[in-house]
């Protein structure tokens, strides 16, 4: 991965995060969804690549741009598996709520790859550096926890787990309690939750739960440049959805466990800017000369993570 598509990535997520975030509180989702969108469009376009959306907004009949399937950048350079969500957490957005993200995951063709995830539920399990090697998300949540515990030298009270606030928890959020762990719930963006649970400094020390797939393969690409751990399995709510996972994966095997090396392996880079404030990464504020925003950019090569403060001053190049 050239070491410079690093800080092209992020400044598609700066752009997608500048525009969204004028829609903070303002109740409309289509808005801010649009506006991301379009701006972080025309910044991966400007890149020199040849560059192919795997994960993205949609099947190319979804989505109006940044389907799965569109080709993107200048067409010069390396061909490029792209997976963008430009906002993780619209509704956070819409409505004036902590946690809204913009992210880019990319991998050069013949040295990385990213899962085409299908956009399905996904059943997740991730954890930091510390705790690699030690979990099994075919066990019951307590022996996880145990293990998690001894690793990161804690006691299972001391335990933080991440994971969205919806019925289908009903049965692991109970389990999870009386296993003595605490739990943070979030209305949306589970993404960030397995961002802090991968960061040793994170107040997360696990993601469980299920979400969506796209954002499992997102979750797998940070996962590798960190030195943690996820494992997966896809949930299927009918017999299309079974298909279709068989179709993208050419297998039918599609009930086996994903690991790391399955979702997301090689060269990766992964680019995130905050939207709306979050415990990582800051939301944009804008002041008197332009804004100010968070990112972070991480490649898997090096192992290389860099946090970004980054001063955007509209009356120069308006393109970030």
């Amino acid at each position: 991965m050239d070491r410079n598509l690093g800080m092209d990535f992020v400044r598609a997520t700066e752009a997608a995060a500048l525009s969204a975030g004028r829609w903070v509180g303002k109740g409309d989702r289509h808005a801010v969804d649009q506006a991301a969108c379009e701006a972080m469009r025309r910044a991966l376009a400007d890149i020199d690549m040849k560059g192919i959306v795997v994960i993205g907004e949609g099947e190319r009949d979804e989505a109006p741009m940044l389907y799965i399937g569109e080709e993107l950048g200048t067409g010069n350079g390396n061909a490029v598996q792209i997976a963008v969500d430009p906002v993780e957490g619209t509704n956070l957005v819409a409505t004036g709520q902590p946690g809204a993200i913009s992210v880019v995951a990319a991998a050069i063709e013949g040295e990385g790859k990213l899962l085409r995830a299908p956009d399905i539920y996904m059943d997740k399990l991730v954890v930091g550096p510390a705790a690699k090697g030690a979990v099994d998300i075919t066990l019951p949540p307590r022996m996880n926890l145990k293990v998690i515990a001894k690793s990161l030298g804690k006691e299972i009270q001391d335990l933080t787990v991440g994971m969205l606030d919806r019925p289908r928890h009903e049965q692991l959020i109970r389990e999870i309690r009386q296993a003595g762990a605490r739990i943070r719930l979030v209305s949306d963006g589970d993404l960030s939750l397995a961002l802090e649970a991968l960061d040793p400094q994170g107040e997360i020390d696990v993601l469980m739960g299920i979400g969506g797939a796209p954002e499992g393969v997102l979750s797998a690409a940070a996962a590798l440049c960190m030195g943690g751990e996820i494992q997966a399995r896809l949930v299927f709510r009918n017999e299309q959805e079974r298909e279709r996972a068989k179709q993208l994966l050419g297998t039918e095997d599609v009930d086996r466990v994903l690991m790391l090396e399955d979702l997301a392996w090689g060269n990766v880079v992964f680019a995130a800017t905050g939207i709306t404030g979050g415990n990582l990464l800051g939301g944009v504020r804008y002041t008197g000369w332009g804004a100010i925003t968070h990112s972070v950019v991480m490649r898997s090569r090096s192992g290389t993570i860099r946090w970004l403060e980054t001063h955007h001053h509209f009356h120069h190049d308006p393109r970030y």
